[in-house]
């Protein structure tokens, strides 16, 4: 048997709001990824058929830009700031050592779902520099050494 489907009755309100109105493809990318977590492909396919689209056209638009994601993420999303104020303050050491301690690069998620390393432009935490978020919590003027104890609180939390 197959890959069970996503359940699209989770995005019918989104579909019957903007399923007609013209260029609000993203925005029903944006709630659908809300929704499941990510863009499952038969989301896609859906969301295509909803809109009068084609699965190339919908998926050439959540692969363009980058808040998209086409695979699941891990229960905590790393998100590791590049921006200059932390590149300047060694945030390529800090991510480099998140990467190594969790065995995952840019973009993976860990073998057993836990997390999900992500580097991105910039968080607007400039004055926490260098820093990373996770699920939406700030963890600013990090070392290497600090950025992995937050991690293991994490995991110690987590019963690892």
């Amino acid at each position: 048997m197959g890959k069970p489907q996503s359940d699209f009755s989770l995005i019918k309100d989104v579909l019957d709001e903007y399923g007609d109105v013209e260029g609000s493809l993203i925005t029903i990318l944006q709630k659908a990824q809300e929704v499941y977590g990510y863009l499952p492909k038969d989301v896609i396919y859906h969301v295509a058929e909803r809109i009068g689209s084609t699965p190339a056209e919908v998926m050439g638009v959540a692969t363009f830009y980058s808040q998209f994601r086409l695979t699941p993420i891990g229960k905590y999303l790393i998100m590791s700031c590049q921006g200059t104020a932390c590149h300047v303050n060694g945030s390529e050491r800090v991510s480099e050592a998140v990467s190594e301690y969790l065995g995952i690069e840019n973009g993976e998620t860990t073998e057993d779902g836990l997390f999900t390393l992500e580097n991105v432009a910039c968080l607007g935490c400039c004055s926490l520099a260098p820093v990373i978020m996770i699920n939406g919590e700030a963890h600013g003027n990090l070392t290497p050494d600090k950025a992995i104890a937050v991690l293991k609180d994490i995991q110690a939390k987590e019963g690892c």
